[in-house]
């Protein structure tokens, strides 16, 4: 691994010590806080970024940082580099699931391709400690916490900041964009898990009502 170190200049800040005890390999719409990691991928800047919290309570920030890695370097190289730093991360935060963002379209192939390797890195990362993974769009992130999909880096920076209680904006945007991956897996999984309790109960309750007028 020494050799490998020159690859990876990582940032961190705003570090907090993480929970004891294991995670859970499900999430579902928790009573109490879950611990979500956010990747914003890329090659030369990846934004690592987690965050605990539950939907109607409040969010606490617990790490934040980037994985940088030189533009010059082999593809291999960087990938490997950014795989042994995720695990670490994994490791020491031991999130409870991760939030990709989603590769949707963007007009140079070169840096959508460089996205995408970065994201898989932190897919099968996460898939060798059985956690959970979500994948979500920047109009989706954007939607959740700033409620306009089409707000700014600068706007979903603000929103970030105010929702973890910051007294400092993360930096780079890179950060932030972790964090509010983060924030909107936290917010989705809870809306979507109560849809689907809802759902999976509206047969028990509609033979009840049936039963109640026969």
């Amino acid at each position: 691994m020494g050799g490998l170190a020159r690859y990876v200049r990582g940032e961190q800040m705003f570090k907090h010590e993480p929970r004891d005890g294991a995670h859970p390999v499900g999430l579902t719409f928790a009573r109490q806080p879950i611990r979500v990691l956010g990747v914003d991928p890329g090659l030369t800047r990846c934004g690592i970024g987690v965050v605990d919290g539950a939907p109607g309570r409040a969010l606490a920030l617990v790490k934040v940082g980037v994985i940088r890695t030189p533009s010059d370097h082999d593809i291999a190289a960087r990938l490997l580099a950014i795989q042994i730093e995720m695990e670490e991360w994994l490791d020491t935060c031991r999130p409870d699931a991760v939030a990709v963002e989603r590769v949707f379209s963007q007009l140079n192939v070169r840096t959508a391709m460089g996205t995408a390797q970065a994201g898989a890195v932190a897919i099968v990362a996460a898939a060798r400690r059985n956690i959970p993974v979500g994948l979500h769009t920047p109009t989706e992130v954007k939607a959740a916490v700033t409620g306009n999909g089409r707000a700014d880096k600068d706007q979903v920076t603000t929103m970030v900041t105010r929702l973890l209680r910051l007294t400092e904006s993360p930096r780079p945007a890179d950060a932030a964009d972790a964090l509010a991956l983060a924030i909107c897996h936290l917010w989705r999984a809870g809306t979507t898990t109560r849809y689907a309790q809802a759902a999976a109960n509206a047969p028990s309750q509609l033979a009840a009502q049936e039963g109640r007028h026969s």
